[in-house]
């Protein structure tokens, strides 16, 4: 099966690799920064071709292609499984891995061997963590580990249970200047980029003015340095409504169903396989096959 996108650009084995440095570099020219989530290497690779600079393997991949309820079951061997696959078929993205619930919190020991594994053994470029201050000190060691680190704050979805769901954060003074508050210590802790999750549109737009590192939204509007969506969401491949900031750019869910709807019924109508999809003697071998089936049958009578 060919992987490569119809139309594809020869001009993409000309394109640089995407690193931390030049996601900065994008932030200081006001140039868009495209994140999307992949968890498989077909996937991951069509994604790559098609030119966005960030591959996050998120710990959406739990609802996603695990059907778990939330993110908090995922363990981190499946985690490894799904970043080693996107690996292998990114090119020129920058690869982030979510380090999973229970990966970093226990202490800082199991975090960085966690963090470590990441990288070496599933080949990511930077791994992510939720949480802002009190994330900040376990962030640096492993950053001195020479382990790239994404921040994550607003809605969390790990922290589902302490939230009392999903819910938009920031709304409030007080939890406007906590996110400042957290935004500014991931900042200053040297984080590769900070995702900013379910805030009000004003407040990312203020935090993204304050800290030096790129801000990556999802749900928390345009001012942000550049904007993350989970690709199931993007294709229509979630069984459920969307959230508020899903944009549909295409039907995959439709695409699919139609295409194994037809395949069925070509199926039970004798349609499929037809003649020229199927393979055929070699007309020497199949003369032979005539005459031993012919001498087969005289001797039977």
């Amino acid at each position: 099966m060919s992987l490569t996108p119809i139309g594809g650009r020869p001009e993409d084995e000309l394109r640089r690799k995407i690193t931390t440095a030049s996601l900065r570099e994008q932030k200081l020219r006001h140039e868009p920064i495209t994140c999307l989530t992949a968890y498989d290497y077909a996937t991951a690779r069509l994604v790559d071709e098609a030119g966005i600079e960030m591959i996050l393997v998120g710990d959406s991949l739990a609802q996603a292609m695990l059907g778990y309820e939330n993110t908090l079951s995922v363990t981190m061997d499946e985690m490894l499984h799904h970043v080693k696959a996107v690996r292998r078929g990114v090119k020129h993205a920058l690869l982030l891995a979510d380090m999973p619930y229970g990966s970093y919190q226990i202490n800082p020991k199991t975090a960085l061997r966690n963090a470590t594994r990441f990288v070496k053994e599933g080949g990511a470029e930077v791994v992510k963590i939720e949480g802002g201050e009190k994330r900040a000190e376990l962030i640096r060691r492993i950053i001195d580990a020479e382990i790239p680190v994404a921040g994550h704050i607003g809605l969390t979805p790990q922290s589902v249970n302490v939230m009392g769901g999903y819910k938009v954060q920031g709304k409030e003074l007080s939890g406007i200047e906590q996110l400042m508050r957290d935004a500014v210590a991931l900042d200053r802790a040297g984080v590769a980029c900070i995702v900013l999750e379910g805030i009000p549109r004003e407040v990312a737009a203020m935090i993204t003015a304050e800290v030096s590192t790129p801000t990556i939204g999802i749900g928390a509007g345009p001012e942000c340095d550049g904007q993350v969506l989970v690709i199931h969401d993007l294709l229509n491949l979630t069984f459920g409504p969307p959230a508020k900031f899903v944009r549909r750019y295409g039907d995959a869910a439709a695409l699919i169903t139609n295409a194994v709807q037809a395949f069925r019924a070509d199926v039970k109508s004798l349609q499929y396989p037809a003649d020229e999809e199927s393979y055929h003697l070699p007309r020497e071998t199949r003369a032979g096959l005539e005459t031993v089936l012919a001498r087969k049958r005289t001797m039977r009578r």
